[in-house]
């Protein structure tokens, strides 16, 4: 299966909150294909087998100050978000959790949100057979 790449869909008010922290349209995207998912937001990045995805689901609204600015932990549940806009976007929960906020890769994360543009095909693609 070739890559396919989902681009986020930027709010210009969660751009203007992301971009010092070097998220950009240029660095912020999901890709899924040869067997992997990668999530790239900025500095901060998310690699995985999807043999690893448990589920993914279409999820939000979400709350401004939750989600704009740089990537977000969740406190409860370690969960993190890569938001671009707080309408809609795609949980995607994992197996085994995986690294992506710190650098020394030492907070793992059962679940990843994201605001991809075609949140639908993502979430069908993440949960598809075909995978």
């Amino acid at each position: 299966m070739d890559a396919e790449r989902f681009p986020f869909a930027f709010d210009p008010t969660y751009r203007r909150m992301s971009r010092p922290f070097g998220v950009t349209p240029e660095s912020a995207w999901v890709e899924v294909g040869g067997g992997l998912l990668k999530a790239r937001f900025g500095p901060w990045r998310v690699t995985t087998a999807l043999t690893n995805v448990r589920g993914a689901e279409v999820t939000g609204p979400y709350a401004l100050l939750k989600t704009a600015g740089p990537a977000r932990l969740a406190i409860t549940d370690r969960g993190l978000t890569f938001a671009t806009n707080g309408r809609r976007g795609v949980r995607i929960d994992f197996r085994t959790p995986v690294p992506g906020l710190d650098p020394l890769r030492l907070i793992k994360h059962p679940e990843l949100t994201v605001t991809v543009e075609d949140y639908d095909r993502l979430a069908k693609l993440l949960t598809s057979d075909t995978r």
